[in-house]
């Protein structure tokens, strides 16, 4: 399966100015500087669809694309702020916590928050406290971990499956770099927006 198009539809800090609820949505959150962008730009097959700043923390707006795949089903790929870097002012982070926790409890064509992590560190406080607050919502999660190739392979599948344990949540491996289970979470986003990989007739 890929994604054979795709475009931006709108970047938006607030709910209201988002496009209608009238696609399936996945939305992206991590950490700044986890490589997000990136592996949003590998997903879709782009080299900047996703701005990927020289600064991290550059996102400070919902950012939602639309993504056809192969198939002809369409989906939204939607790109949350990032969160817990130390050069970002803990007043202009706070500012952006009630935007995406808005976006989160109020969005009626949400199907799946992937949470991303960089599978070196593991998740911290903030990616727990996102998990737990996706879990008491009944919201279905993903770790999607990040950076897998600058693991030596021996080390990956036992990394993977320490964030698993750690979570409790199913974790797929990916590098944005190397395209290392794009594919993968390709197939699982489209499948938990209820499509498959059977092409349009």
């Amino acid at each position: 399966m890929r994604i054979v198009e795709s475009n931006l539809v709108s970047s938006s800090g607030k709910l209201n100015k988002m496009p209608p609820p009238d696609l399936p949505e996945v939305a992206f959150a991590g950490r700044s500087n986890v490589g997000k962008s990136s592996l949003l730009n590998a997903l879709t097959e782009r080299k900047s669809l996703f701005k990927v700043g020289k600064s991290p923390g550059r996102t400070r707006t919902v950012v939602h694309v639309k993504a056809r795949l192969e198939t002809g089903a369409e989906i939204y790929l939607v790109d949350l702020p990032g969160f817990g870097f130390a050069k970002v002012s803990k007043q202009m982070s706070d500012a952006w916590m009630p935007l995406i926790e808005t976006y989160l409890l109020h969005r009626p064509t949400l199907h799946l928050v992937a949470v991303l992590v960089d599978v070196r560190r593991g998740p911290e406080e903030e990616e727990i406290s996102l998990f737990e607050f996706l879990a008491d919502r009944g919201i279905p999660a993903l770790l999607v971990a990040t950076k897998l190739d600058r693991l030596p392979k021996a080390k990956q599948k036992p990394a993977l499956d320490t964030l698993r344990k750690a979570t409790g949540v199913a974790v797929i491996g990916t590098s944005g770099t190397t395209r290392q289970g794009v594919d993968d979470l390709l197939r699982t986003l489209a499948k938990s927006c209820g499509f498959t990989a059977s092409p349009a007739t």
